[in-house]
């Protein structure tokens, strides 16, 4: 018995080693920030808007909701959590009209795109610099206008003629 424990003992230290050595030494996992924080929402239909010069300009919008906040969020908050809880145990959702999404107050959000928008030069939609300015008046609108938590406005597609 003596004899088996001499050959037992040093492979269970062994191993023991070998095991802290691997698993329990390997450097910790780094969780990345994301780069996006909060959720993206995209307006269904895209705008078709006069500037200036008498040029027009089809753009596509997208929203990245505060955290915390969501187009599905926002529906629950503008009628309130229970409201919404009987109303989905009662019927059946009320299905938005066509070309709008989900966000409640979406035609708001849409009046005001297209008035910071209308009438600007094309050069604020062909530049990157001018889109970021124009995403910041509509961001600023929003706020002063709608119940929307939006933190960020982004262009997703822009043709101008």
């Amino acid at each position: 018995m003596k004899s088996k424990l001499k050959f037992i003992v040093p492979i269970i230290v062994l191993a023991l080693v070998g095991l802290k050595m691997t698993v329990l030494k390997a450097a910790p996992v780094k969780v990345e920030p994301p780069n996006v924080k909060g959720e993206v929402y995209v307006i269904p239909t895209p705008f078709l808007l006069n500037i200036e010069g008498g040029k027009f300009a089809k753009i596509s919008v997208g929203l990245i909701f505060e955290k915390g906040h969501s187009a599905l969020g926002e529906a629950a908050a503008s009628v309130g959590a229970p409201a919404v809880q009987a109303a989905s145990a009662e019927a059946a959702p009320v299905k938005p009209p066509d070309g709008y999404g989900v966000l409640p107050q979406e035609a708001l959000v849409r009046s005001i795109v297209t008035d910071v928008v209308t009438g600007v030069p094309a050069s604020m939609l062909t530049s990157a610099e001018g889109r970021q300015k124009l995403g910041k008046r509509i961001v600023k609108r929003l706020h002063h206008e709608t119940d929307t938590h939006v933190a960020e406005v982004f262009f997703i597609d822009v043709v101008v003629q």
